[in-house]
């Protein structure tokens, strides 16, 4: 049973939207697919199928103590509105599932990112793919520990991480774990379990990182690619080096920090960026990522409405999400085929 402090099931008000059909399911939209998964409940049988579960991350915190602009907390409800107009491009068999939000109180940081842990490793259990709506990026430790779990409770290893970013985001953590802190953290994790820390960022900018990150990074043997290489003349070199990421894991926890894209794509967020990978080529790595069939689960970090304008960021986040949907649906044969 989930911390009721810390944890609420979905609201129904939060998935709205237009209505073309009640009966012709090509013509439906999210809203009226998307379905209540009340963790609190602790439902137990696996579902059938292939099956997403979106679960919000409600946090501020570790933008707080990251000396960030804080906003994000309310994050997960811009998403969530978003996503409620999308189209239905999968079949009828595919379902979709709100599990609600884990919601940091009271500064109480690590409690709240254990309670994710938990919310994650059981949505794993009963054989779900969680997209988990932030919310600070600090949900990506909390969201890893999660996924770790499942894997080792199945005798694995734990997941390689692919990550969407301007930051590393492997500060020290003297004072408690940040928004800049997580992968740092996972590492230390990983050392001290005696684990593979395997990390991969694309989209680091050189004016977000100081030359201790970049040596820090090499120490830990993070791979990365810098966002100005992350343009079309690139691509190939960029495809293989992903791909040869990809050839070295078994199961791939990724995540994406809104701050990656420029403020042109993304104003809403903590750390605003003038220049940053375009969204194009996101959706690029993030086919090549989900048609590997080793992503399990997938974040995306850092909206931040109080600074968004006309709800550009959380719209981008919503075309990331239909990407990763879709292309997991693709890999099962599960998308409507249409020739448009």
């Amino acid at each position: 049973m989930m911390d009721r402090r810390f944890y609420q099931p979905m609201n129904k008000k939060h998935w709205q939207g237009r209505v073309d059909s009640t009966e012709n399911f090509e013509a439906f939209r999210w809203h009226q697919w998307v379905k209540p998964l009340n963790l609190d409940e602790n439902p137990k049988e696996p579902i059938q199928g292939l099956g997403f579960a979106f679960l919000g991350f409600q946090s501020d915190e570790g933008i707080r103590r990251n000396k960030g602009r804080e906003g994000a907390r309310k994050g997960p409800l811009s998403i969530r509105k978003q996503l409620s107009g999308l189209p239905c491009y999968f079949k009828p068999e595919v379902q979709l599932f709100d599990a609600g939000d884990v919601i940091c109180i009271d500064e109480e940081l690590e409690k709240s990112q254990q309670v994710l842990s938990e919310a994650v490793e059981h949505l794993l259990r009963l054989n779900l793919f969680p997209i988990v709506l932030g919310g600070g990026h600090e949900v990506a430790w909390g969201h890893y520990m999660g996924v770790e779990k499942h894997l080792h409770n199945q005798g694995k290893k734990g997941p390689g991480i692919f990550n969407i970013d301007a930051h590393f985001d492997i500060r020290p953590y003297p004072e408690g774990g940040s928004s800049g802190s997580m992968f740092r953290q996972i590492a230390d994790h990983c050392r001290a379990t005696g684990q593979d820390f395997s990390y991969f960022v694309a989209g680091i900018q050189k004016q977000s990182n100081t030359i201790d990150l970049f040596k820090t990074a090499e120490k830990f043997g993070v791979q990365h690619i810098l966002g100005k290489d992350l343009i079309e003349t690139k691509q190939e070199k960029t495809k293989t080096a992903i791909d040869q990421y990809l050839n070295s894991q078994e199961h791939i926890y990724f995540t994406v920090c809104s701050d990656a894209f420029s403020t042109a794509f993304a104003p809403g967020v903590s750390a605003a960026q003038p220049l940053g990978v375009d969204p194009e080529i996101a959706i690029k790595m993030i086919k090549q990522l989900l048609r590997s069939k080793k992503v399990i689960s997938f974040d995306a970090a850092e909206v931040s409405p109080r600074f968004d304008q006309d709800d550009i960021t959380a719209s981008l986040v919503k075309t990331l999400i239909f990407t990763v949907v879709n292309t997991r649906c693709l890999n099962d044969d599960l998308l409507i085929d249409i020739d448009v």
